[in-house]
């Protein structure tokens, strides 16, 4: 006869309650033969049928009228293949029972996840279409070890947590679950009844595919192919190549003009990836597109790390952006936030009933500057999962580099903390090592597993090494964002010329170190936000001057050892500060002759010079690549400096920060030569007064900076020149 479980477990089960559903329902073999269990809430019949001979095998009665059903079959002893036919009504439908396929991850995986060392677990946890025993549907995992009971929900079932509780593995605490006929593009969540009863609903950390905000669920949907990493973009990364960065906020650099919404992903493709192309950009950086839920964070709160967001379309289309920008041949890097994350409802925060992906103490796993969370890099799961996210953009979307936000929060316990509001690491220091651990962890291993990728650091210290190997103990990024050059050439800039001549270190104190990390010199968003205003407003001086102020220091920035970076709005010199509810003021531009598009022309120049002249970039990151020429010239605030190439090419940088001219201006040079002036800031092709050197320039035997040949120039005033060295 049948056995038949206790009425406390049955009451438990479909109350939600009961942790082990697979030892309940599904097929079970009893003395008497076969019985098989189903937890079908308002179905009115249920038959069991054989799947390989489609006929029908026993009915199973109504154990409890709220929906648990159960049936014996005494004349089988031998598990078999089955499928369910339910009638709800007037209907009835042939379905596959979730509880009869096993175990879903393998031994390896389990270990690999529990050890923190999975390379790619986005393969294994989350949701995945699938087809098991010949049956089509979704397996879902998820890892919460301290939950009481877990169930998938759904659109699929009708959001009823009774229908699909999952098996946990006592192994790791990943539950798992394969449930038939689930399909792509279905929204889903799972109900989590935590460890202190509570019950919430949670999107899937692993979700490929999310709703639009202020929606919460996930999408079932495919994880994206494999991306081949080609020899160029390998190349276009390299430390002696050219580096022109620029950044985008997707949601503001163009808005349709009549609603004021974003352009999607589509759009993007062909008029940001053109226009970056255009500009003789080499790289697009975007500020994050992983799912948020709060506009105003500019996606640096992420929720959805696996998930590109939906503002401006599906994940397919955000794919096929990509691939237009490296088919323009343009690399694209991620700004990625492995920092921190907010503490909505739906989110990650005591997820299970504990501080599972944050730190307990709020001394540790709160952002007091930010009112989010800080994850706990401790634990090896946690590590897993945003290690592998920076697998999975790499890998599954093809993205050339991750730009890692705030790193100094990361690896300082002190950030932003009083004394008494942060506790010290294991041995008593400030720096987290959990967090260094795992950023030497996942540079290394992106470096060794996906060849020609970077990783940048936005790193607002003097840590030591942060481009160095994790061998020579350094955190192990390819670039690192050179903060203090930005700060200190921009708070030159905005004195008055009368007054930069007190301050002359400021712009040269930066090659002291200049070849102490791997840098890109950036001017990013953080400098049009928060009241900072725009870049020209902050030069000093009548409308000329600000934009001659502008177009000098551009020239010098592009001639400094360093890659570059800017942030969008700033090549044509927006005169506002940046909002990311509004697009940029591409108006500014409907005179082809004015002042802005001087500016845009400038820096389009800018980069095709860069690009084109070897000596600018291929020794970026080795002293023999440049040399001072004039250095100490306070009172004119006059700089000249050399930049050389591996074969001795050489091109000659002339800054003036004042708005007087410097006529007969001698600079002594290494070499005799003829000296083509290659680019002025003051040309009028950038409106400005055109005043220059006439193209050539020769050396004379005229000793001057302790050297035998000098060249006699004349500066035009606020203005940058390049000089490539010619035979004569």
């Amino acid at each position: 006869m049948s056995v038949l479980p206790d009425q406390h477990v049955i009451n438990q089960l479909i109350s939600g309650h009961y942790a082990d559903p697979f030892s309940l329902l599904g097929m079970h073999s009893v003395a008497a033969g076969i019985e098989v269990r189903a937890l079908l809430p308002d179905a009115d019949q249920v038959w069991v049928i054989d799947a390989d001979k489609g006929t029908k095998v026993a009915e199973l009665r109504r154990y409890d009228d709220r929906g648990f059903f159960v049936g014996l079959m005494p004349r089988r002893k031998n598990p078999f293949r089955y499928r369910l036919e339910v009638s709800w009504g007037e209907n009835t439908q042939l379905i596959d029972d979730p509880y009869r396929f096993g175990t879903l991850l393998q031994e390896l995986d389990i270990w690999l996840l529990a050890e923190g060392t999975h390379l790619r677990p986005y393969e294994k946890l989350g949701a995945h279409p699938q087809v098991l025993d010949d049956v089509e549907g979704v397996s879902f995992a998820l890892w919460a070890p301290n939950a009481t009971r877990i169930s998938v929900v759904g659109e699929f079932n009708f959001w009823d947590g009774r229908r699909h509780p999952m098996r946990q593995r006592s192994e790791n605490g990943i539950w798992e679950l394969f449930i038939p006929a689930v399909r792509e593009g279905q929204l889903y969540k799972f109900e989590v009844i935590d460890c202190r009863g509570n019950i919430s609903l949670r999107a899937d950390p692993y979700a490929f595919e999310a709703q639009m905000r202020p929606e919460t669920a996930s999408l079932v949907s495919h994880l994206p192919e494999k991306v081949p990493f080609s020899a160029e973009r390998k190349k276009a990364n390299a430390l002696n190549q050219p580096v022109s960065v620029y950044e985008v906020h997707l949601g503001s650099w163009r808005r349709h003009t009549d609603d004021n919404f974003w352009l999607s992903y589509g759009e993007l493709a062909e008029q940001l990836v053109s226009y970056v192309k255009w500009m003789g950009f080499t790289h697009i950086e975007l500020m994050p597109i992983n799912e948020h839920p709060f506009d105003g964070s500019w996606g640096y709160q992420p929720l959805g790390m696996y998930a590109p967001t939906r503002r401006y379309g599906t994940p397919q289309e955000f794919k096929a952006f990509i691939d237009a920008a490296h088919n323009a041949g343009l690399n694209v890097i991620l700004d990625w936030v492995p920092g921190h994350f907010p503490s909505d409802a739906h989110g990650l925060a005591q997820f299970d009933g504990t501080a599972l992906y944050e730190y307990a103490d709020p001394r540790e796993g709160y952002h007091q500057d930010w009112n989010t969370l800080i994850y706990n890099y401790g634990r090896h799961e946690v590590r897993n999962y945003l290690a592998g996210n920076g697998f999975y953009w790499i890998e599954r979307y093809g993205i050339d580099g991750l730009r890692v936000d705030a790193v100094a929060s990361m690896i300082y316990r002190d950030y932003s903390r009083k004394p008494g509001e942060w506790i010290p690491n294991y041995y008593g220091g400030r720096e987290n090592l959990e967090a260094i651990s795992f950023l030497k962890y996942t540079n290394q291993t992106i470096g060794r597993e996906l060849d020609g990728a970077v990783t940048l650091a936005e790193e607002s210290t003097d840590y030591p090494g942060v481009t160095m190997p994790p061998d020579a103990n350094g955190l192990g990024f390819h670039y690192k964002w050179n903060l203090g050059w930005m700060h200190d050439s921009l708070n030159y800039m905005q004195l008055d010329p009368v007054h930069r001549k007190y301050h002359h270190n400021l712009m040269t104190f930066g090659v002291l170190y200049a070849y102490s990390e791997n840098f890109i010199l950036p001017l990013s968003h953080d400098e049009v936000v928060h009241g900072k205003g725009s870049l020209l407003d902050r030069m000093p001086g009548d409308a000329w001057q600000k934009f001659a102020n502008l177009r000098a220091y551009y020239g010098f920035m592009w001639a400094h050892p360093g890659k570059k970076l800017m942030f969008m709005g700033c090549e044509f010199a927006q005169g506002r500060e940046w909002d990311f509810n509004k697009s940029l003021d591409w108006h500014l531009l409907d005179d082809q002759n004015g002042w802005h598009s001087g500016v845009q022309h400038l820096v389009r120049d800018l980069n095709q010079v860069y690009r084109q002249q070897t000596p600018l970039y291929e020794l970026d990151f080795n002293p023999r690549g440049f040399e001072w020429l004039v250095v100490d010239d306070h009172e004119n605030s006059v700089f000249a400096f050399a930049r050389r190439d591996d074969n001795g090419d050489e091109i000659i940088v002339v800054s003036n920060f004042t708005p007087v001219p410097r006529y007969d201006y001698r600079i002594g040079v290494a070499r005799a030569g003829r000296y083509h002036e290659i680019l002025n800031t003051d040309s009028h092709f950038y409106r400005g007064g055109n005043i220059g050197n006439s193209g050539d320039v020769y050396s004379q035997p005229f000793g001057q900076h302790q050297r035998e040949h000098s060249i006699s120039l004349t500066i035009p005033p606020l203005s940058t020149i390049y000089l490539r060295r010619e035979e004569r």
